[in-house]
């Protein structure tokens, strides 16, 4: 028997794509101190999907929630809505076998019927293999199209969308594949354009939102080989039929949401494209990553303790730089991603003297534009060429917050002329987002930034510690694509480039 939210026993059967699911009932509860409540889910589901689910309908008066019912309310809402708006009724029966697969679920929002900034749709990657381990790449792409649809129809008026996968680590590691390795995120590259393609092309075949008539779709660029049979193939087809579109009704169709109760529900180990941290779980158990890593190179477990006590790491635990390498690649495809954490560092308690600069020192004066708006970055240095002061104008802003990136900068000067590597501030504040962000003009070291702060960063990185932050493409922030990066008018060739007339070698590992 299921529920309706009003609590009354429902006598109405269950679709029959629910015919033979074996259900359980589940003592869960979205708060650990609050009391749990009866959560019906499919049996073989994991006992965290009770959890999610509770999360979900956020209902604590309720002594039972079925999730079977839960999902019934909002697929029927949007097989009435595509009646209406004369939308192929199918994509509910494709929504509905993958919440029953566990392969996708909708935000928040639609589960409870509210509003939602940016609605969007989780793929679970590692349920779109079959039982003979080969990943499903029609259902995929159908899904896809399927959650936009969705999302189109019950929320017509948003103008972006978050459709997004999960669980990446796991799947990677079911293809026998080390996170950090380039095969790896050429994987998950490929397949995250063809997530976008599809994406792109149910976008486009909407009706457009009033006057206007859309925004333009970019190609992205495929990698040469993959760990999945036709990957290629499809993602290339998907992108040619969405070019042919040229434009589609949303800005923005992908991206990953911060994690919630929809990561929970499907039972994801990690969500969206993060790494996983470990191969011992908190309670000194194998992560369900690590049993697969094992299967798929068919090692036993006695061969892993070996190869841990001789040194060597079986699973391949991913570093902080495979992180960072898997976040860059798939960056242009996704608009929204979480920021990448980065490790915490052990701070030194011995403050160093302050070397102040002397009264007259070299440096330069940078001048660039980003998505309109102008900063001016202006550096000092020591005799010996490294960085001790920095200065950003930003003339074209309010007087609040020229005044904030004045003390900014202030304290970052006071730090390095204290002792404070360069490297420590690059790690702390590249990636950083706020407005004003987009595509950086008038630097060719930069080609896109998402802040000011993310800018001057990823530049004093260039020129003073050699890291590759530069680009000839950048990412148009209509479409998530890489397009080429113009310079600011008039501007003279090499001027961008004055610091690397002092070059400094430094040797990294």
């Amino acid at each position: 028997m299921f529920m309706h939210p009003d609590r009354k026993l429902s006598t109405r059967p269950p679709h029959p794509a629910w015919h033979g699911v074996r259900l359980s009932c589940v003592d869960a509860s979205a708060d650990p101190d609050a009391p749990t409540q009866k959560v019906i889910i499919p049996a073989v589901w994991p006992a965290q999907s009770a959890a999610g689910m509770s999360a979900l309908v956020r209902a604590p008066e309720r002594k039972i929630i079925s999730l079977v019912e839960e999902a019934e309310n909002w697929l029927t809402a949007v097989q009435k809505a595509a009646q209406n708006a004369e939308v192929d009724p199918s994509i509910v029966d494709v929504l509905r076998l993958a919440l029953r697969d566990r392969c996708a679920a909708p935000s928040p929002g639609i589960w409870r019927g509210t509003a939602e900034e940016v609605p969007g749709f989780v793929l679970n990657l590692p349920q779109f293999l079959d039982a003979q381990g080969e990943f499903d790449l029609r259902r995929f792409g159908t899904v896809t199209e399927a959650a936009v649809n969705a999302l189109w129809l019950l929320a017509p008026d948003a103008s972006e969308l978050a459709i997004g996968v999960a669980d990446l680590s796991l799947l990677l590691a079911l293809l026998d594949l080390d996170y950090g390795c380039s095969l790896a995120r050429d994987t998950a590259t490929a397949l995250s354009v063809m997530l976008l393609a599809h994406a792109d092309c149910a976008s486009a075949r909407l009706p457009s939102a009033g006057s206007k008539s859309g925004f333009t779709i970019f190609p992205s660029t495929l990698p040469e080989h993959t760990a999945i049979p036709g990957l290629l193939d499809a993602a290339g087809a998907a992108q040619e039929a969405a070019l042919l579109f040229a434009r589609r009704r949303h800005r923005v169709v992908t991206g990953i949401l911060p994690s919630g109760p929809t990561d929970v529900l499907l039972g994801v180990e990690t969500t969206g494209i993060a790494a996983p941290i470990a191969a011992i779980t908190g309670d000194g158990q194998l992560a369900v990553w690590a049993r697969a890593r094992l299967e798929a190179a068919a090692q036993s477990g006695e061969t892993a303790v070996a190869s841990v006590l001789a040194g060597a790491d079986p699973f391949g635990v991913p570093d902080q730089s495979a992180r960072l390498a898997m976040h860059n690649a798939l960056a242009p495809v996704f608009y929204r991603l979480p920021d990448l954490e980065t490790p915490a560092k052990t701070p030194s308690t011995a403050l160093t003297a302050r070397v102040s600069l002397p009264p007259r020192r070299s440096g330069y004066t940078q001048k660039a534009t980003i998505d309109g708006h102008k900063v001016f970055l202006r550096t000092g240095e020591y005799p010996d060429g490294t960085l001790g002061e920095v200065f950003v104008s930003v003339p074209k802003e309010s007087a609040a917050f020229r005044g904030l990136m004045d003390c900014f900068a202030i304290a970052v000067s006071i730090g390095l002329q204290h002792g404070t590597p360069l490297d420590e501030f690059v790690d702390a504040f590249t990636t950083t987002r706020f407005g004003a962000n987009g595509i950086v003009e008038g630097d060719s070291t930069v080609g896109y930034a998402t802040s000011i702060v993310d800018y001057v960063f990823r530049h004093l990185a260039v020129n003073y510690l050699g890291q590759d932050h530069s680009t000839s493409a950048s990412i148009d922030p209509e479409s998530n694509n890489r397009i080429r990066v113009p310079l600011l008018p008039l501007e003279l060739p090499g001027t961008h480039d004055r610091r690397r007339r002092k070059t400094i070698l430094k040797l990294v590992s």
